[in-house]
């Protein structure tokens, strides 16, 4: 068979044709990739013409369009539908681009017809956008070690691909680590607190795998709820455990010496650029712009966050003593055992009562339904569209007028191939070529519950708890910044944008889950149909800030790991070290031996958030102050803000520096004091 890669796709929309690429196509596509990559480099380089913006600009941000179409797919089944087999392609495909790409930053003629552009830019007429690509081209190379020596260039060529394999590796061992535990129940005893969707799943998962009684797993759907709802103490405190020595066992998996190896090296890296730290290479680019502009930001909200999450614990464990805790201090894995009872006696309010409610497909529906009265565009399911994996839905995404906007790929259930979690990835990015605006395929993917069959019906739906419903609403903000990106360039459309600026149209889209016109166009009982009560929407909204400063507290915590990381040379610190000198400001809970989070902490070492966890939170205080500008006047039907936020934000992705985009949406920068009063963090 002819390699799809190295021919037009004869598909819908010219989508991916995963029913057709096998793993025998990666390699073969990808070395032809590089090869053209490097011809079509070769030919800016030795163009005789004087540097323009067109011929060596815009001419290298389109070059490598074949290789960048097998990574595309590539990349992402590797994270949702990988293989041992695939995971080897990607170990031997993963230091061969570090190698393109540094063939490409290092390269000196190169980079001197792009400097030579750069320098002559107060004397072109430049749009904003094609402004900011040059000034990105000029920065990616300058800031990626074209100014080195040859010595210098060899060894940041070194570390790169050494970077590029320590990543893969971390994310395979973690994986596997989820992927190799089960807890199998067979004492109905040990299942007393948990709800019938929970023991519905772990049956069905024990049927799955040919064995009699109940399973647990490290899967979200099956963790996190065991967490929440068994009454057995020991049986918590050992998944707990189990979560929390991945990568920490000391075996074949671990990653300790991943972590520390990863540190050093972009410690290295960082220096060798001319920077003192990680941060600070990264930051340079970021909306916050300094690794002191952040500590700051996280300090300051640890300040804020820590009197709310004493008061937070000082609660709960009151609670739980009065109801039959007999010890002094509460542990991790009894938090969110506490906390969901604490909830329904305060707010009459549980997963069990609000899951009915949140049928996966209603829910989908009611993102579907909140993007069309926002932004006009509708979702038509297609079935001739290839997938990767039968579960996987398609749609096609249409502008009001009816003309095509983009391919929405779905993926909602947990398998072994999958990553634990929720991302948005897009297969095509959005760009303009050749005079034709070229429409992006994005996917998510979410790892919820699946349909599964109980002792009363034949079987039962997808019922996601409302932090899954956050979660599907999260990564459909995403969506939507790819799927609306209308830029020139690929590497400013959609996400492409600074770290501490993605998140907030994400951020934002959470927003609708708590407004009651939006929870009402989805939210129905899935055998009656009743549309959720106001009762229950209003304690979903009372309970918005249930343990808020303990929840603020946990994210910081994240934040100054991360930090603590990449913003200081690193010290030989080991990984329980560092993770307890940032608990003694930002955990109340006891230290467990044995357990650390660092060593699964995908996120920084494997997911590209490197001294950029702090985000979220920063992207907190965009999306309350942004939501604050659509509750103001209309909520749904607030076009003003909903036009604003799609021309100035969603279409524009990384064109232009993230504050102006944002003030030219918002009117002026954003305050912080949206954010601690939707936390109740505010005095």
């Amino acid at each position: 068979m002819e390699n799809p890669f190295l021919v037009p796709y004869n598909t819908p929309h010219q989508t991916a044709p995963f029913d057709q690429i096998t793993n025998g196509h990666y390699l073969p596509a990808l070395h032809e990739g590089l090869l053209q990559g490097r011809a079509e480099v070769a030919a800016i380089i030795n163009n005789p013409a004087e540097p323009t913006f067109a011929n060596t600009i815009v001419a290298l941000e389109q070059a490598g369009a074949l290789l960048g179409k097998v990574t595309s797919a590539m990349f992402n089944l590797n994270y949702a539908e990988t293989s041992p087999e695939l995971q080897e392609i990607v170990k031997e495909a993963s230091p061969l681009l570090s190698e393109y790409s540094n063939d490409i930053r290092l390269n000196e003629a190169l980079f001197a017809r792009i400097k030579a552009v750069y320098e002559s830019r107060d004397t072109l007429t430049l749009d904003p956008e094609s402004a900011m690509l040059l000034e990105k081209k000029y920065k990616g190379f300058a800031r990626n070690g074209a100014n080195l020596d040859e010595k210098g260039k060899d060894r940041l060529r070194d570390i790169d691909k050494e970077l590029a394999r320590l990543s893969l590796d971390f994310g395979e061992n973690v994986l596997t680590e989820t992927n190799a535990y089960q807890r199998v129940v067979t004492d109905e005893a040990d299942l007393t607190g948990l709800p019938d969707f929970v023991r519905d799943l772990a049956k069905a998962t024990a049927a799955e795998k040919g064995i009699d009684g109940y399973v647990f797993t490290l899967q979200a759907p099956s963790f996190g709820p065991l967490m929440q709802y068994a009454d057995n103490r020991s049986l918590r405190e050992e998944l707990y455990r189990v979560y929390n020595r991945r990568g920490f066992g000391g075996d074949a998996t671990d990653n300790q010496a991943i972590v520390r190896q990863i540190v050093e090296l972009r410690h290295e890296r960082a220096v060798l650029l001319n920077y003192d730290t990680h941060a600070d290479f990264v930051l340079e680019e970021s909306m916050a712009g300094s690794r002191e502009k952040v500590q700051e930001f996280l300090d300051e909200l640890v300040t804020a966050a820590r009197p709310a999450a004493e008061r937070d614990l000082a609660e709960l464990t009151h609670y739980a003593k009065a109801n039959g805790f007999v010890d002094d201090t509460l542990q991790p894995w009894d938090s969110s055992y506490y906390a969901e009872k604490l909830k329904k006696e305060k707010y009459d309010l549980d997963d069990e009562t609000l899951k009915p409610y949140f049928k996966l497909e209603n829910v989908l529906d009611g993102a579907f339904t909140v993007a069309n009265k926002l932004y006009g565009i509708t979702f038509a399911e297609r079935t001739d569209i290839p997938v990767y994996n039968p579960e996987v839905k398609t749609y096609d995404v249409l502008n009001e007028d009816g003309s095509f906007l983009a391919v929405f790929y779905g993926d909602y259930f947990p398998r072994p191939g999958k990553r634990a979690g929720a991302w948005m990835n897009d297969v095509l990015a959005q760009r303009v070529e050749n005079g034709e605006n070229i429409r992006p395929h994005i996917v998510n993917v979410c790892n919820f519950t699946r349909p599964v069959a109980d002792s009363t019906t034949d079987s039962k739906p997808s019922l996601l708890t409302f932090n899954e419903v956050t979660t599907l609403f999260h990564e459909f903000g995403h969506a939507l910044h790819g799927m609306l990106a209308n830029g020139q360039y690929e590497s400013l459309t959609g996400t492409n944008v600074p770290r501490d600026f993605v998140e907030l149209p994400s951020q934002v889209m959470e927003n609708w889950c708590y407004d009651p016109e939006s929870l009402k166009l989805f939210a129905r009982h899935y055998q009656t149909n009743e549309v959720i009560p106001n009762e229950l929407i209003e304690k979903i909204r009372a309970s918005q800030n249930f343990l808020a400063g303990l929840g603020t507290l946990r994210q910081l915590r994240f934040g100054l790991v991360d930090m603590a990381y990449h913003g200081q040379v690193p010290t030989g610190e080991s990984i329980p070290d560092v993770e307890s000198r940032i608990d003694a400001v930002a955990n109340l809970f006891p230290p467990v031996p044995g357990t650390a989070f660092s060593p699964a902490f995908s996120h920084i070492f494997s997911g590209g958030y490197s001294a950029g966890y702090y985000s979220y939170k920063w992207s907190e205080v965009l999306d309350a102050d942004a939501f604050e500008f659509f509750a103001e006047s209309g909520g749904l039907a607030n076009k003003s803000a909903a036009n604003g936020f799609r021309k100035h934000v969603l279409e524009r992705g990384g064109s232009e520096k993230p504050m102006e985009l944002y003030k030219r949406f918002r009117g002026r920068e954003p305050s912080p004091t949206a954010m601690l009063r939707r936390s109740g963090l505010l005095d």
